[in-house]
């Protein structure tokens, strides 16, 4: 039987793993291979520091030149009045679909699940390090901050890659 010490060794080489991953998913650029049209609803991901790899829905308002930019509309940011929902000019490379959701009744959430956690008006990219009573502890390894959130602020985290919602899948 494993000690306490092994155990706990385990788990943080564990959670390491798949934090050095999941660095990797927020630099990697996303596929621009989708055209979006007026009024679809996007996530929109941010690429500045202290943001890294944070997603924000966003209608498309227009697209600019040949679609490898678009003015977008946030759900939940806004300017500096603190009331007008915020347009800007995004990338097509920084816009991807709004994933499906994916009920945790189907799939209940476990340790070393890489999730995204809503925090700040957007969506974080995390991993699952354990579960407190009905809570559940993610640690942002763009942030090296853990933070416990209820299930209702979690969802699986999707990647979208050749026209299709995928897992990652690592550790």
């Amino acid at each position: 039987m494993a000690n306490r010490n092994d155990v706990e060794k385990n788990h943080k080489r564990r959670v390491n793993v798949i934090s050095m991953n999941i660095r990797k998913l927020v630099y990697k650029r996303q596929e621009a291979s989708r055209i979006f049209q007026r009024n679809d609803e996007v996530e929109a991901v941010s690429e500045e520091k202290g943001y890294l790899g944070s997603y924000y829905r966003a209608t498309i308002l227009y697209p600019v030149g040949n679609c490898s930019d678009y003015r977008v509309k946030y759900k939940t940011l806004v300017n500096d009045d603190q009331i007008t929902p915020l347009e800007w000019y995004v990338r097509a490379s920084e816009l991807r679909p709004v994933p499906p959701e994916i009920s945790s009744e189907t799939k209940p959430m476990e340790t070393y699940d890489i999730v995204d956690a809503y925090d700040k008006e957007g969506w974080w990219i995390g991993v699952i390090t354990g579960k407190v009573e009905q809570e559940y502890r993610v640690y942002f390894p763009t942030s090296k901050e853990e933070i416990v959130f209820s299930a209702d602020k979690l969802r699986f985290h999707q990647e979208w890659s050749d026209g299709e919602w995928k897992f990652p899948s690592f550790g």
